[in-house]
């Protein structure tokens, strides 16, 4: 990653936002709605908690055949994956509640992802929402040397491949979590003392991971392996299997937001300062995906409504479909781009056809 200040143009003459913010608050206002959940939201909550670990309950204390196993843990990992989309993704943004303890507590439900909020809160919430899809900023956009994203990262001969292999990585995103990426993001971010909200004591910090790491992999492996005489290959293979579904599920959902197609990766310019402010970028680097489709939108928890996501993180998904009508009219209006793919299959085709793209070998070596 390249660290440096960087700041966003100040100039809007049209005042896009402040007529946007003014026409959503008024639709909150006028339909006497809060911004943060509902009854809908809470129903949802029970349902994604129940597919997450109702299978793993079921498979403690009745004999099932290997089938049905493989089967139940397929379905943990779509709950796995349904529980961060749905609840601690709108909780670590406030939008869950008007009640701070309660997006605390929802919030929380990272560590059982696997996760540490505090490394997720900063990753998305500080260098993704704010520096979206800017080389060198938005972590999201980071993969190694496996994968190229962007035109502004260095290409290897192995990237001419990527649309092929970049799968088989994506399933592993919260798999790593577990073993790598939380111990590296806490060094990294400790050390730059970034937070979300106030900096967290470093020793709290590092204690909180650790023991958290110890708690989950104690609930999922040790425990059935124990006290349920399970024998221990298959509760690891049934761990990965989980994880590999929740892992393939929530990196293809990101992805299709902001690496396709259409989407601008950027870079400041020499000053540091980008062209345009942040709101207005934000149309630039972001597109929805089957805004239409009722599943998509009830499993994803509206993250296929990326566009309304960042431009109003702290509202709370259940809302987008209607401020998106409200936030569609106001970029026309201001001749600005609202991105968007009709269908999720024609979001995945227009992704892998941007890998293939970054795949390429530049004219001009990186």
């Amino acid at each position: 990653m390249t660290y440096t200040n960087l700041a966003f143009s100040r100039v809007d003459s049209a005042k896009f936002f402040r007529t946007l913010n003014k026409r959503v608050n008024d639709y909150f206002k006028e339909n006497n709605v809060a911004k943060t959940g509902n009854w809908k939201l809470h129903l949802k909550t029970v349902i994604m908690f129940s597919i997450y670990l109702t299978p793993y309950f079921l498979m403690l204390t009745l004999n099932f055949p290997w089938w049905a196993q493989l089967l139940l843990t397929i379905v943990m990992g779509v709950g796995m994956a349904g529980v961060g989309m749905n609840v601690m993704h709108d909780a670590n943004h406030g939008a869950y509640s008007s009640k701070k303890w309660i997006n605390k507590v929802m919030g929380s439900s990272m560590y059982i992802l696997a996760g540490n909020v505090y490394n997720w809160q900063v990753q998305h919430n500080v260098l993704h929402h704010t520096y979206t899809n800017i080389h060198g900023h938005d972590e999201d956009l980071e993969a190694g040397r496996i994968l190229r994203f962007s035109k502004h990262s260095k290409w290897h001969r192995f990237h001419k491949f990527q649309h092929y292999y970049s799968f088989l990585f994506y399933g592993l995103l919260t798999f790593n979590w577990v073993l790598t990426t939380d111990f590296l993001q806490t060094k990294r971010y400790l050390k730059r003392k970034l937070s979300y909200g106030k900096f967290p004591n470093p020793f709290k910090q590092w204690s909180i991971l650790i023991v958290t790491k110890v708690i989950y992999l104690t609930l999922w492996i040790l425990i059935p392996i124990l006290f349920f005489n399970i024998v221990w290959w298959k509760i690891l293979i049934g761990f990965f299997i989980m994880h590999y579904v929740a892992g393939l599920i929530l990196s293809v959902v990101f992805q299709l937001a902001h690496v396709v197609e259409g989407t601008e990766i950027m870079l400041p310019d020499e000053t540091g300062t980008m062209k345009n402010t942040w709101a207005i970028h934000q149309l630039f680097t972001t597109v929805n995906f089957a805004t239409n489709n009722k599943i998509v939108n009830w499993y994803t928890g509206g993250l296929n409504h990326q566009v309304e996501h960042h431009i109003f993180p702290n509202i709370s998904h259940i809302h987008y479909k209607n401020i998106s009508k409200i936030l569609k009219s106001t970029t026309t209006e201001f001749n600005l781009p609202y991105k968007e793919y009709e269908t999720t299959r024609k979001a995945i085709l227009a992704h892998f056809r941007h890998l293939k793209e970054m795949g390429l070998k530049p004219a001009v070596p990186l």
